[in-house]
């Protein structure tokens, strides 16, 4: 797997705030730690998942959080739709969580699927539920944390390191770095929900969506590829020009009515995005008109889930300010490798070999439209 070049993007966090966020049930204390731009742009995040808490923006003199997510550490502990989370070590789904690493098969922990036979990010007991250890750096912080040997059925002691950094023209910086003392796999994201008309609102549906990819991953009724890349021309799954998040979703398309609306991944074209980020490559581009702003994300990775939140409902989550989250209220960029990769060898292969360095970046660039 080769390394990815990071992208070192221009700061100017005027604050970075420190506070406690709650306790793990062992009695460990959760932070946020919140970076303020010259701008007024906040982000904040927790030590409990690395997970993104809050992208706020001043919008008509008026704050303006974006995410999705709870009002303290507690209720992220008890999450289940991993809101805002560092996911891994993979991301998305492997079949049967069976994989073979280096010749060797491996079974990893089975926690999602209709009988709870598939993996799906990392395990229960995967990144997302880790508690990260912060330390500020330039313009940001950084988070690390070490998955040990063994954990829901990986092999190697995986030590990851997560930075998030905000810069000075709204974009959120979130850099990856990863290494195994055993062949192991590594295919992490973050799993954040966006609703670009502020947290509290009830749907994307009215969102306009771009994706920078021709082709896409045909899934079963468990979410699971099976090796076939398909074109994206002539189906509801086209999003090569800008379209309604919700003007096909529910249409009579075998993908869509098997995932109850989108919830796939896109092989992404690799168009470059624009300066000063074209080290990395354009994944897509969200955006709302009534609150006038647009979501860009650009990626060093080959894939990315786009996913509408479409079970967001199916066990009631009480979100900020008290509020139920709704089903498709909030609209998920995962940048990653393929899901179901170790299945389909023809796929590019999430396999992390010992004492090799993995890095990604992925950038989350709001601006007014």
């Amino acid at each position: 797997m080769r390394a990815a070049k990071p992208l070192q993007g221009e700061s100017t966090v005027t604050e970075l705030r420190m506070e406690p966020f709650g306790a793990m049930p062992g009695g460990d204390r959760i932070d946020l730690y919140t970076l303020t731009n010259e701008r007024g742009t906040t982000a904040a995040v927790t030590t409990y998942g690395a997970r993104l808490v809050k992208f706020e923006r001043n919008v008509n003199g008026t704050p303006l959080d974006i995410v999705l997510g709870y009002d303290c550490a507690e209720d992220y502990i008890a999450d289940r739709a991993f809101m805002g989370a560092i996911v891994g070590r993979h991301a998305n789904r492997i079949a049967g969580g069976r994989v073979t690493i280096a010749g060797r098969p491996y079974q990893l922990e089975q926690n999602t699927g209709s009988k709870k036979q598939n993996h799906i990010h990392g395990g229960t007991r995967g990144l997302h539920a880790h508690l990260w250890t912060a330390q500020p750096v330039d313009g940001g912080v950084s988070f690390t944390t070490v998955s040990p040997d063994g954990e829901c059925g990986y092999p190697g002691n995986f030590e990851v390191r997560v930075t998030y950094r905000l810069t000075d023209d709204d974009a959120l910086i979130i850099s990856y770095r990863a290494v195994s003392d055993a062949d192991t796999i590594c295919n992490l994201t973050n799993h954040t929900y966006f609703n670009l008309d502020g947290a509290a609102a009830d749907s994307v549906l009215d969102h306009t969506a771009e994706i920078f990819a021709d082709e896409f991953t045909w899934a079963d009724a468990e979410a699971l590829p099976d090796g076939r890349i398909l074109p994206v021309v002539g189906t509801p799954m086209d999003f090569t020009a800008p379209h309604r998040i919700g003007e096909r979703i529910d249409a009579d398309y075998d993908q869509l009515q098997m995932a109850g609306g989108y919830d796939h991944n896109w092989v992404l074209r690799g168009d470059i995005a624009p300066e000063p980020y074209s080290h990395l490559k354009k994944a897509a581009r969200v955006t709302s008109k009534k609150s006038g702003l647009a979501l860009s994300c650009y990626t060093t990775q080959i894939g990315m889930q786009f996913y509408t939140g479409n079970s967001l409902a199916k066990h009631p989550l009480i979100g900020k300010g008290g509020r139920e989250i709704q089903r498709r209220s909030g609209f998920c960029l995962e940048t990653q490798f393929f899901p179901n990769a170790l299945a389909n060898p023809h796929f590019p292969q999430p396999i992390l070999q010992m004492n090799e360095v993995w890095e990604a970046e992925t950038v989350y660039h709001l601006e007014d439209l």
